[in-house]
């Protein structure tokens, strides 16, 4: 592997935020991946519609925007996994994610089959 950490991290942003725009019809405002040992971790702000954000305030709105976002993300894992392994050479063995309806953040935690980040040490 010939790339840096940064430019690995930054095709996994631009992967991970091309497919919230095709999937979801929106992207973040702004997005970030980490490589941290066995860890790939992706922030996304910004990623509230303005619908959403009008439902965040009202009773159960929040529950109601978590529950949806958590069902898409899971009817796609399989497509967010393949662009973790395609980015990285390895497997994922798990994906975690977290989506916070007032701040309008979602947090992705994908684990992978070996210690990506000694790529670089």
């Amino acid at each position: 592997m010939n790339r840096t950490k940064g430019q690995v991290e930054a095709e996994i942003t631009e992967a991970i935020t091309r497919f919230e725009r095709e999937y979801l019809g929106r992207g973040p405002r702004e997005a970030k991946a980490y490589i941290l040992d066995d860890m790939v971790l992706v922030r996304l702000t910004g990623i509230l519609s303005p619908a959403e954000r009008q439902l965040s305030s009202e009773p159960n709105g929040i529950e109601m925007i978590k529950q949806m976002r958590s069902r898409l993300v899971e009817s796609c894992s399989d497509d967010l996994e393949a662009l973790i392994e395609e980015e990285t050479g390895l497997n994922v063995v798990s994906m975690h994610t977290d989506i916070s309806a007032q701040t309008g953040e979602r947090v992705f935690v994908f684990v992978v089959d070996g210690d990506l980040g000694a790529r670089w040490r």
